[in-house]
């Protein structure tokens, strides 16, 4: 089990028979507010020690918030009054039953417990009676953490990503769902409104749910055909596989038609409803029905759904403040954007870490920049790659601008030949080395690097490997992030700093002389991982899982809470 350790924590161990005062009726003719007061009060006091709170068969998940919750409240219930329901509780109701529209499970909510009482409260008030004290005490309480669960999934998501992925570091806020909940059942503002408060404010999100919705509607209706394997088709060719893309292209979006033509001929419309699904999907855009294209085409809706599902989880991890500007980099897609007041600005291909040195999940901000840099060879590479190349040919560094130190030195002394040194003793415990690439045309990271200090010593930086750039996918590094015409960034990033003009960047870049640069104002920087999304058209985008992250997280999602 996973969980948002910050609002979902188990407690309290209970049997409901137990939870309070013995239920000898199965019914009663009227229910005192006082009553309910002492059902709440002596249950909530009882089992305040207890490891977990059973509630008709359901653990209660929120246990630590609802002692503090009711207290406030002096036991009051919140979701009646004399033993009838308030409008609070069907608005809580209808939002858990709209859960699936948040890519969430209505069940995870006690629903069915929740609606099993609301059947039997509505049949006895037919008859002019009311459910048990006990009974109307198990409702208020599954409905109260009800709202701390959803509303707590939410606002940080389902599942805690540090659990599944050490390199993956969400957002840090908070807030006291206990209050948003209490001020919702006195205010106009109501239940509907305060769910809706708690859950991520982007737009990005907010197309995700209404991209859920239309996909949704078409796996209801049957899903999109298979269109087929083992052929290649390029304009102008016919083929039996054609009808069957035509249709496929029609559902998605990307063929215009509403009518499907019969003919087998791979015609320029259809051509160019191939393009537009290739750019959404990553691939190379050719217009050439090949083996990654049908491959694309054959997921079933079903698949892309829960790949959305998954993706808005993501969201829920994101702060919920990006920045009036911010960089945005998302993995998945080898790309950085710069947002400038919700418009893009500026967009750059990017080269990052390959799996077996995949690049984190983390929000900084850009602090400072460095023109020419040293590169200081990772303690990784090192040990995987220099070490055994220098056993293997001895003149591996030679022509490559590396100096070799010894490791906690000040750098004054460069060591003899490196030839000559015990590489075979290098190894994770025993790091007798720093090396460090001088300025240049062969140093690693290029013309500059792009500062935001944090715990992966992760960067983004130029390059001189430029051909990478024209690959569609683009997972080359050893986990710092490559960019595109860098000094397109670095402009902009220095723009408001009159003493640095395009031109005066482009001299510092090409001196070769090494110089550390402040930003005269710091921006916050979001490295993502986004297999799928909803751009401001409105068009889905999907990436392929080049981590396996989407695995890990739609495996623990599947979980129970």
């Amino acid at each position: 089990m996973i969980f948002r350790g910050r609002f979902i924590i188990l407690a309290f161990m209970l049997i409901s028979q137990l939870a309070s005062p013995p239920l000898t009726m199965a019914v009663a003719d009227s229910v005192a507010p006082v009553e309910i007061q002492v059902y709440l009060r002596t249950m909530i006091e009882k089992e305040a020690g207890n490891r977990q709170f059973i509630c008709r068969g359901r653990a209660i998940c929120t246990g630590p918030m609802i002692p503090l919750f009711y207290e406030r409240r002096a036991f009051q219930p919140c979701w009646s009054r004399d033993g009838r329901l308030n409008v609070h509780a069907g608005e809580l109701v209808s939002a858990l039953g709209n859960a699936d529209a948040e890519g969430l499970r209505p069940d995870d909510y006690h629903l069915f417990s929740i609606r099993f009482l609301l059947s039997k409260l509505d049949q006895l008030q037919d008859e002019g009676k009311f459910l048990t004290p006990g009974e109307m005490v198990d409702l208020d309480l599954l409905l109260t953490d009800a709202f701390f669960l959803y509303g707590s999934h939410l606002l940080k998501g389902r599942i805690n990503p540090e659990t599944i992925d050490e390199q993956w570091i969400p957002g840090d806020y908070t807030a006291d769902i206990a209050e948003i909940l209490e001020q919702a059942l006195v205010t106009s503002q109501g239940v509907t409104s305060a769910l809706q408060r708690l859950r991520p404010p982007h737009d990005g999100y907010s197309r995700m749910i209404a991209a859920l919705a239309n996909l949704g509607d078409i796996a209801g209706r049957g899903g999109w055909p298979v269109v087929g394997t083992g052929f290649n088709l390029q304009r102008g060719m016919r083929h039996r596989g054609v009808y069957a893309l035509r249709q496929r292209l029609m559902l998605s979006g990307d063929y215009a038609s509403s009518v499907v033509a019969s003919e087998n001929l791979y015609d320029e419309k259809l051509a160019d409803a191939v393009l537009r699904f290739q750019q959404r999907h990553g691939l190379d855009v050719d217009g050439i029905v090949g083996q990654q294209t049908l491959a694309a085409l054959n997921v079933p809706v079903e698949s892309r759904i829960r790949q959305i599902k998954t993706n808005m989880e993501r969201w829920r991890w994101l702060p919920h403040d990006l920045g009036q500007r911010y960089i945005l980099v998302n993995i998945a897609d080898f790309s950085l954007k710069v947002i400038d007041n919700s418009q893009e600005v500026l967009e750059a291909r990017v080269v990052v870490g390959k799996p077996q040195r995949s690049t984190p999940v983390f929000s900084d901000s850009v602090e400072y920049l460095v023109f020419n840099p040293y590169w200081y060879v990772p303690e990784t590479i090192i040990i995987e790659d220099v070490a055994p190349n220098m056993i293997a040919n001895p003149d591996y560094l030679a022509g490559k601008g590396i100096k070799v130190f010894a490791a906690g030195s000040n750098e004054a002394q460069e060591l003899d030949d490196p030839a000559t040194l015990d590489w075979a003793g290098v190894s994770k415990g025993n790091q007798p080395y720093r090396l460090r690439q001088e300025p240049g045309p062969l140093n690693a990271l290029g013309r500059v690097k792009i500062m935001f200090p944090n715990k992966f010593s992760i960067y983004l930086h130029d390059t001189p490997s430029q051909e990478l750039f024209q690959k569609s996918a683009r997972h080359f590094s050893s986990g710092c992030i490559r960019v595109e015409h860098p000094l397109e960034l670095v402009s902009y990033l220095l723009g408001n700093d009159p003493r640095w003009s395009r031109e005066n960047i482009s001299a510092s870049m090409a001196s070769g002389v090494r110089q550390v640069v402040f930003l005269p104002e710091q921006m916050p920087i979001h490295i993502l991982y986004w297999t799928a999304w909803a751009d401001e058209e409105g068009r889905l985008h999907f990436r392929n899982d080049i981590y396996d992250r989407d695995k890990l997280l739609s495996t623990a999602l599947d979980g129970m809470i």
